[in-house]
């Protein structure tokens, strides 16, 4: 059985960052993940993806993006800078070893892997604040004779030539998705909202949006709110005629309450919506074969339906029995202080420029774990 002081568990940013941090203050960290390579769940999202924050605030601790990098840097911008932090900093990463539950025994963490147990004396786990595709169990959902997927199994618009396409969820995912949809040729697009988004831009002006964003989280949501929705107005638009309208309650509320996340949309989408080149529907009630029933009675025959229907985080089995999750699965205690001896969480927090916050959460778990060490 392999015995480490500390264990990583999850190689995106969050564990490659930690274990970078480690590293500068001299305590071995080996990192597990249970793809091949590092970034994985970037790698398979959809190929118009850019970060919603701007490469100043999502950057890892001493590590600038490349010159030339765009303000918002892309999907494949960010699984090569992952991959670059990682050879920089040299990183003991292993592949192909998923974590699958996590027990305290003995005075140490034992972590169960495909590949055997391995014992260690601290356990950071950063699989992720979007780990696990959730798709709800719509009544008849089996019958459909579409096609029916996660939005993160959608690439491109490319195989979606000519069809029609029911997006469902009007996040930053769907949103873009429904976008991307009807500018690569699909026939129709619909946009199935059951909760209206708060929607914010992904830049003022020539501004990035997350740098007021960061600002705004720093105060109470009954100042920062009333904010928001100013800057939603200005922008967009009144979007009622479209079937978009302003939520009762506020993105920095849901935020705080939900750990939800404002949808972040550019202009050309909202073009989109206003030229009904995607035309917003009601949230889908259930599946009857071909067809889809919506929640105000409107039925459509799509040939996809792409649920941008949000992830969980998955960490139920891993760490479920521990007690260290609260009743939406996040983790009670995360980004710096221990939820329990040796063990820590990083990434869980949903905010503006959240892999910058990432970088400063590493560095304080590097410090506390450094001086229970010495």
């Amino acid at each position: 059985m392999d015995e480490h002081v500390v264990t990583v568990v999850g190689a995106g940013p969050a564990g490659l960052a930690v274990a970078g941090e480690l590293g500068k203050v001299g305590v071995p960290a080996v990192v597990l993940e249970r793809a091949d390579v590092v970034g994985s769940s970037w790698r398979g999202r959809y190929e118009r993806l850019r970060l919603n924050t701007s490469r100043w605030t999502s950057k890892l601790p001493r590590a600038p993006y490349p010159q030339g990098t765009g303000m918002f840097p892309t999907r494949d911008q960010m699984t090569a800078y992952l991959e670059e932090y990682a050879a920089r900093n040299e990183l003991d990463l292993r592949f192909a070893s998923g974590v699958d539950r996590i027990d305290r025994r003995d005075g140490r963490w034992q972590l169960r892997t495909p590949r055997g147990e391995h014992r260690s004396r601290h356990v950071v786990v950063a699989t992720g604040f979007e780990h696990t595709p959730s798709i709800p169990q719509w009544p008849g959902r089996e019958t459909f004779e579409g096609r029916l997927i996660h939005a993160a199994a959608y690439l491109n618009a490319d195989p979606f030539r000519g069809a029609e396409a029911l997006v469902v969820g009007p996040g930053c995912s769907g949103m873009e998705i429904a976008f991307d949809l009807a500018e690569g040729g699909a026939r129709k697009v619909s946009l199935a909202v059951r909760t209206q988004p708060n929607i914010m831009p992904r830049s003022a002006g020539v501004v990035p949006g997350d740098l007021p964003a960061i600002v705004l989280l720093r105060l109470p949501p009954r100042v920062s709110d009333p904010v928001a929705r100013l800057v939603r107005r200005r922008t967009y638009g009144d979007l009622t005629a479209y079937g978009l309208t302003v939520p009762s309650e506020g993105p920095f509320t849901r935020l705080r309450r939900r750990h939800k996340a404002p949808a972040i949309v550019d202009m050309e989408v909202i073009d989109a919506v206003k030229g009904r080149r995607i035309g917003v529907v009601a949230g889908v009630e259930r599946f009857e074969g071909g067809a889809v029933l919506l929640e105000d009675g409107a039925r459509l025959e799509p040939d996809v339906v792409v649920a941008a229907t949000g992830y969980s985080r998955g960490l139920e089995p891993l760490v479920g029995h521990l007690g260290v999750l609260d009743e939406l699965g996040v983790p009670r205690v995360h980004g710096g202080p221990a939820a329990a001896a040796g063990l820590r969480f990083i990434g869980y927090e949903p905010q503006p420029g959240q892999i910058g916050l990432m970088g400063r959460e590493a560095s304080r778990i590097a410090a506390a774990i450094s001086k229970e060490t010495m």
